[in-house]
């Protein structure tokens, strides 16, 4: 059985998989403060949840965007499971390909470059990359399955909570989207000016990124929490895949199945 780890600025999401198969996954707060056996504890708990034993992990990998996190993280995973786990751009690189005439820096963040590898494999190039977390990427991937660049914006979330801290009047509310445009309160106006007016600028982003490619057929492909919101309010959104970054880490384990991790300390918080 193989772990996978997606640690984002908001979640982390395990993710459960045997024979190339995801069995589930679940999600716990990205807390930077956690102690290992506080991680441990509630991720062997999850795992006792749907009937998995945690000795039958045999291996795990992990992506991640909050370096704060990972030392606590890595120890649980060690303490708790009793495998040391490879770590996606310290033990193995993703394998992704840059064309350095569109994209100078080689570097991208961990899960842009996971969601590439794993459309790569199961869509296809060209596509562009819609990941909906705690900010909003594009990420274009060319014909030849080549990076050629991509955007990052704000989250829908962190959109909505810059309104309400900067405003005195105005309430904290839901995230979805009203039945008409012209909202009938203070809420539904919020509503739609949030959501609908991300998705205005989420399908400019999209129009002028296939503009720029220059080529036929590029899927658009759409991940992150919020994906299936946001896709419901477009007709310009082909695929959601929620599981997307998971898949990429099994794809890069499958890879680098005798790679080494680097020696861990035990953990003393």
């Amino acid at each position: 059985m193989l772990l996978t780890i997606d640690v984002g600025n908001t979640n982390t999401v395990f993710g459960v998989h045997t024979d190339n198969e995801m069995l589930g996954s679940f999600r716990l707060s990205t807390n930077s403060t956690a102690t290992s056996d506080e991680i441990g504890i509630m991720a062997v708990a999850y795992f006792e949840r749907f009937g998995y034993r945690a000795e039958d992990v045999k291996a795990c990998i992990i992506g991640s965007v909050v370096p704060q996190v990972m030392y606590s993280l890595t120890s649980a995973i060690i303490k708790y499971f009793g495998v040391a786990p490879l770590v996606v751009g310290v033990d193995v690189d993703a394998g992704l390909p840059f064309d350095p005439r569109c994209y100078e820096t080689g570097r991208l963040g961990t899960d842009r470059a996971l969601d590439c590898i794993a459309a790569i494999e199961k869509y296809g190039p060209p596509f562009l990359i819609l990941d909906f977390g705690t900010a909003t990427t594009i990420d274009a991937v060319g014909p030849d399955g080549v990076y050629v660049g991509g955007t990052i914006g704000p989250g829908l979330q962190v959109s909505l909570d810059a309104l309400v801290s900067r405003t005195a009047m105005l309430p904290r509310v839901e995230l979805q989207m009203p039945p008409t445009v012209l909202g009938r309160n203070t809420v539904e106006q919020i509503q739609v000016g949030v959501v609908a007016g991300y998705v205005g600028n989420m399908e400019y982003l999209i129009r002028r990124s296939k503009e720029e490619m220059g080529c036929d057929n590029i899927k658009v492909i759409a991940t992150g929490g919020l994906s299936r919101m946001i896709a419901r309010q477009t007709k310009m959104i082909d695929i959601v895949d929620t599981g997307l970054t998971l898949d990429g880490l099994q794809m890069v384990y499958d890879r680098n199945r005798d790679a080494k991790p680097v020696e861990i300390k035990n953990d003393i918080k």
